[in-house]
C-alpha cells in the first residue's frame, strides 16, 4: 500500500482556536436570544454542558483520516472478493441548519491483495459524520478515502437516514428518509457488481 500521509483533505488548518469560555459566552446569549434566563438554576451550568456535548458532536474536526488509520494486511490468502460492512450507525448534523442527521450507513471494497480492519470502515464513517454534512457529501468523503486508502479495486457507500430538519420543522413529514449511493472503480463500471452490492443491502434473495 502507498503511504499517503494524510488522506483528509477537508479540514482547514490554522484557523484561530477558539476556546470554552468563549463557547460557553455564545451558548449564553443564544439562551438570552430566545427568551430564556441563562442565570436561573436549571440554565447556569447549560452553556458549559452544551459545549463538552458540541466537542463530542463535532470532534471529527480534531480527527484525520491517514495511513495509520486505513492501515492494510496482505496475510488473507489471496482474498479477492467483496468485504462489506452493513448498518454502521451515522449520527451527524446538517450544515444548514445543524440538525441531527440519523441512520444507517453500508460500506463495501474490493481488496487489492490486502484487507483493512474491520473497525476502520466504522471509524472512517464516525470521523466524517461527527462535521457538519450533507448526506451527499458524507456519502462521498466516505468512498473517496477508502479508495485512495485502501488502494482498493472499487468502493460502494449507501447511506439511508432521517433528516430532523425534515421531521422536526419545515415540512415537517416525520416519515421521510433519504438514500444516497457513491460507487467507485469495479462498483461503479461492472453493474453485475454494483447489483450484487444493493442486493446484499436490501436483504433481498
Amino acid at each position: 500500500m502507498k503511504i499517503v500521509k494524510n488522506l483528509d483533505r477537508t479540514i482547514i488548518k490554522g484557523k484561530p482556536k477558539v476556546s470554552d469560555k468563549e463557547a460557553e459566552q455564545a451558548f449564553r446569549t443564544i439562551l438570552r436570544w430566545i427568551g430564556e434566563d441563562p442565570d436561573r438554576e436549571g440554565l447556569i451550568e447549560t452553556p458549559r454542558r452544551v459545549t463538552k456535548a458540541f466537542k463530542e458532536y463535532f470532534k471529527g474536526y480534531t480527527q484525520e483520516i491517514n495511513s495509520e488509520v486505513l492501515k492494510t494486511f496482505g496475510d488473507v490468502n489471496g482474498y479477492d472478493d467483496m468485504v462489506l460492512q452493513k448498518n454502521i450507525s451515522v449520527q451527524s448534523h446538517c450544515e444548514h441548519h445543524m440538525a441531527p442527521i440519523i441512520g444507517v450507513a453500508h460500506v463495501a471494497y474490493l481488496p487489492n491483495k490486502r484487507v483493512v480492519g474491520l473497525s476502520k470502515l466504522a471509524r472512517v464513517v464516525e470521523v466524517f459524520s461527527k462535521r457538519l454534512q450533507t448526506q451527499e457529501r458524507l456519502t462521498m468523503q466516505i468512498a473517496d478515502a477508502l479508495m485512495k486508502g485502501l488502494d482498493a479495486h472499487g468502493v460502494a457507500v449507501t447511506i439511508d437516514s432521517t433528516h430532523q430538519c425534515m421531521t422536526m420543522r419545515g415540512i415537517k413529514k416525520e416519515r421521510a428518509t433519504t438514500i444516497t449511493n457513491y460507487f467507485l472503480g469495479k462498483f461503479k463500471n461492472d453493474l453485475s457488481i454494483q447489483n450484487r452490492f444493493l442486493k446484499f443491502i436490501s436483504g433481498k434473495d
